[in-house]
């Protein structure tokens, strides 16, 4: 479970606590309940994560809502966009092994994260990867709820592929910026869970690591 998950939830049962001390049961269960729920919701499952040479995992879990072609001044580029519930995980892994050689936070919006506008318009987090001959880009982007984006690595950090780096408290919504001669295994309506699920390979992947 990440950290913030106890501080939420042994602070709401301290308070429910207090609430059953001084009014009893109805109000002490609404504390108990949020304290499960935040338990639940910062929790951080272990992953298998791929081996394989040339594979690009999701930095998050939740739903492809998106794959399109960009064109951006280092050329052209494929983007994947995720969008995460409040039900999903939100402990954030990088999507190849590497090192981190760029991250710039972007104040803005907070819309909808389903909404298209909010790749660019929304605050985000833009962290970029250098390993193995490719550079992948990841946004974690905050959504309508999400107040507060975590990146913990430093630029020059060496990371590897599937490696916790960071979470988005609440609904929000990660992209990641691939090549664009990386072969999509990924289209919009599929689930994915962060550092398991292949979004993309370089040509030659599959390949083991030695």
């Amino acid at each position: 479970m990440v950290r913030d998950g106890y501080y939420y939830g042994v602070g709401l049962l301290a308070a429910a606590g207090l609430l059953l001390w001084l009014t009893g049961w109805p109000f002490a269960l609404v504390a108990i309940l949020l304290a499960a729920f935040f338990l639940w919701f910062f929790r951080d499952p272990e992953r298998a994560i791929p081996t394989e040479r040339g594979l690009i995992v999701s930095p998050g879990d939740g739903l492809v809502t998106e794959t399109i072609r960009l064109e951006t001044p280092d050329g052209p580029r494929q983007r994947i966009s995720i969008f995460l519930s409040v039900f999903d995980v939100h402990v954030n892994r990088s999507p190849i092994a590497g090192t981190i050689s760029a991250v710039r936070y972007q104040k803005g919006k907070y819309l909808n994260a389903m909404n298209p506008a909010s790749a660019d318009q929304n605050e985000q987090n833009i962290v970029t990867v250098r390993g193995d001959g490719v550079e992948v880009v990841f946004k974690q982007i905050a959504g309508l709820l999400a107040r507060r984006i975590v990146f913990v690595p430093a630029i020059g950090s060496v990371i590897g592929r599937g490696e916790r780096v960071g979470l988005i408290k609440f609904g929000s919504r990660v992209d990641v910026v691939v090549p664009a001669e990386a072969e999509l295994r990924v289209k919009p309506g599929v689930r994915v869970k962060g550092g398991a699920s292949i979004l993309a390979a370089m040509p030659g992947a599959g390949e083991a690591r030695s």
